[in-house]
């Protein structure tokens, strides 16, 4: 590929925030994540430039439906309710491609099936309702990887479609009260909980890996199988005990923790997911599952 059709880095953004400070100090305390934090400011560059520009749904939910909903653990988000521009899709989907592809994230068999893919004109929308539905219908239906949408056709898709998920949710997650919700999945859209946060005030929270939206949920439980028995659960922390994993002996999954009591920073689902890598491997080296 000759300089002219390389597709470009994603440039800098010029205000520095805090969650690009983090990343930067990140990148000191944990040098051996230099590479990995490197990518992950790429991918957030990217979906905070798309997300700038996509619009605001006003969604407006009669209170009684709603309550209904989260009640029968229906999330709340319909396909259509989600403020998808597919031109804008489709591009992010081919530069969150080639960002993975830099960093030898996919294999290069599945690289040359993206590029076909792409060549398609695809994600197209049945692709991006398929992707949404798997998660948000349930009693769930996973996607089941084919030539034409290999796993790594959904693992893009997920990080390119973060911008119009999370602009949706957004729009909910001031005025939703989620007092009936007690499901370990998101109420937004369905998807599953990436990590937990402990809040100031001592409440645990998940945070969903597609939407990016929290919800609580209860310390006690196991948020993959509801294990609710304390001596069935193994307990790992970093040395500075901001991180740990609570692991399943029921189920052997683990879900990661932020502690943001006495923190200096709030959480920043971007920047822990990549600080908490070396817990990952040591949970799985443990014979746990994400």
């Amino acid at each position: 590929m000759d300089a002219m059709t390389e597709p470009s880095r994603p440039r800098p953004e010029r205000a520095d925030t805090p969650q690009l400070a983090a990343f930067r100090r990140l990148k000191v305390v944990q040098p051996e994540l230099a590479t990995a934090v490197d990518m992950q400011v790429e991918l957030v560059v990217l979906q905070q430039r798309v997300q700038s520009r996509v619009s605001t749904p006003w969604l407006d939910f009669d209170a009684g439906w709603l309550a209904r909903r989260l009640g029968e653990g229906v999330p709340i988000l319909r396909f259509q309710e989600v403020p998808f521009d597919f031109g804008e899709l489709r591009v992010m989907f081919r530069q969150v491609t080639e960002v993975l592809r830099r960093y030898d994230v996919l294999e290069p068999g599945d690289y040359e099936s993206l590029q076909a893919i792409i060549r398609r004109g695809r994600p197209a929308s049945a692709d991006a309702a398929a992707w949404f539905d798997a998660a948000a219908v349930r009693p769930r239906q996973p996607q089941e990887a084919t030539p034409d949408t290999p796993e790594a056709f959904t693992q893009v898709l997920t990080v390119s479609a973060r911008p119009f998920l999370g602009r949706a949710v957004e729009s909910l997650q001031s005025r939703v009260d989620l007092a009936p919700w007690s499901r370990p999945y998101c109420p937004y859209c369905g998807g599953d909980p990436e990590l937990a946060v402990m809040t100031p005030s001592g409440d645990r929270r998940l945070a969903c890996g597609r939407c990016a939206g929290v919800w609580p949920f209860d310390e006690r439980a196991c948020p993959h199988c509801d294990n609710r028995h304390p001596t069935s659960r193994t307990t790992m922390a970093t040395s500075d005990r901001r991180y740990h994993v609570v692991a399943c002996d029921v189920c052997k999954r683990y879900v990661k923790t932020y502690d943001a009591r006495g923190a200096d920073r709030p959480f920043m689902l971007d920047v822990d997911t990549i600080a908490t890598l070396p817990l990952d491997a040591a949970a799985i080296q443990r014979g746990y599952q994400g």
